[in-house]
């Protein structure tokens, strides 16, 4: 089986695979215990905060580690509208529904959707036009959607809340283990989560205000000094770090440059063979490693992901988070498809070990399969 839905989780690294299983070789104590096993459990975690620290651009105490990107934003969502219980919070109109929901239940009506144009990029013209006129609780913009791979300006979103004295809030679960991750250390809040870049499921980050306390998602003990509830997972952070310092020197080597080239291969010789596939996002700087497609007219998303998983590949529709659902992608929707053409998307990701051959099956693979579709649905006609 080729697996190619790494935006919905990553297989686990070697690298991090090594360092959890000698961390609960080394760590086994509870880091708030107050002997010297749990002492040096502490210090393994301490260690560790310094060095994501140092990667993101920010201060150790900035840092408190979570189960993962969900618990992240729900923490940031539920301390903005607590922190400020009259004003609205902007998130943009593609955000991952760990933030909509989080945004949904927190702030009900005070919820406003920052609006994309067609290649799915936010609309920073609408951000500087209403920060003239109303404080909004929190601006949320993510990093890297997660289904179209596209980068948003979270930086430039940050230095226009930053110069308001808005919060503001990036969920960089898909940009961290394949973009740089300096610099997020400047953003009030940054979510991260292990799996998404070859770390253990179950663990994540979370990036917090320097100043001021947080309100904790997780009420108990008094871990990470009151802000999350909870013993840490001590192999799981070791874990998660070793999978993004492995990430960050293949970006450091120019590792991203050839699988972009890869990626953009692929899309032209799919599009060659297939001349009615649109390119979701086509306009726009994405990730190296997502390709989301509408494929043609007359057949569903759910029938070229199923005949491709018969196949030997695993793709995607959208979002895992959203599988189930029978709407539209709402990020689509935004980007302004029809409920038809969002309904006939196939999101592809791979990773840093896809191999060139196995894009060239993919594209042998869909190349089968479309012939297939065309016989049977000409047989269709003709009956």
């Amino acid at each position: 089986m080729i697996y190619l839905d790494h935006n919905a989780s990553a297989p686990l690294l070697p690298s991090a695979r090594a360092a959890w299983l000698d961390a609960v070789d080394h760590f086994p104590g509870n880091p708030s215990s107050p002997h010297r096993i749990g002492a040096r459990a502490e210090a393994a975690l301490a260690e560790a905060r310094q060095r994501l620290a140092s990667i993101l651009g920010c201060a150790p105490h900035d840092l408190i580690w979570t189960s993962g990107a969900t618990e992240g934003c729900n923490t940031v969502l539920q301390h903005a509208a607590a922190a400020d219980p009259s004003a609205p919070v902007w998130i943009s109109a593609v955000e991952h529904p760990a933030v909509r929901e989080s945004a949904r239940h927190y702030f009900g009506s005070r919820r406003v959707e920052i609006p994309v144009d067609g290649r799915g990029v936010v609309d920073l013209d609408w951000v500087k036009a209403r920060l003239v006129a109303q404080r909004p609780a929190l601006v949320a913009i993510m990093a890297a959607n997660n289904e179209t791979g596209v980068l948003q300006p979270w930086a430039e979103a940050q230095a226009l809340c930053a110069a308001a004295e808005i919060p503001f809030f990036c969920d960089a679960t898909q940009w961290f283990g394949r973009r740089p991750a300096r610099g997020f250390g400047s953003c009030t809040f940054v979510a991260g989560s292990a799996h998404k870049f070859g770390g253990p499921r179950g663990v994540g980050f979370l990036k917090v205000a320097a100043t001021g306390s947080l309100r904790p998602l997780l009420l108990g003990g008094q871990q990470l000094e009151g802000r999350r509830a909870g013993t840490e997972n001590v192999p799981g952070v070791l874990a998660m770090l070793a999978a993004l310092a492995w990430c960050e020197a293949q970006i450091a080597d120019g590792g991203d440059a050839s699988r972009l080239a890869l990626r953009d291969q692929f899309v032209v010789q799919l599009q060659a063979m297939l001349p009615l596939v649109r390119l979701n996002g086509a306009a726009a700087d994405r990730l190296w490693n997502t390709v989301s497609v509408v494929m043609p007219d007359g057949d569903c998303r759910q029938r070229w992901v199923v005949k491709l998983d018969k196949a030997g590949f695993a793709v995607s529709t959208g979002s895992a988070c959203s599988s189930g659902s029978e709407q539209p992608s709402h990020v689509l929707i935004a980007m302004g498809l029809t409920p038809s053409e969002a309904s006939r998307a196939v999101r592809i990701s791979s990773g840093w070990t896809t191999t060139p051959e196995e894009w060239r099956e993919l594209l042998n693979a869909i190349q089968k399969i479309g012939e297939g579709l065309a016989d049977s649905n000409a047989s269709a006609d003709f009956r």
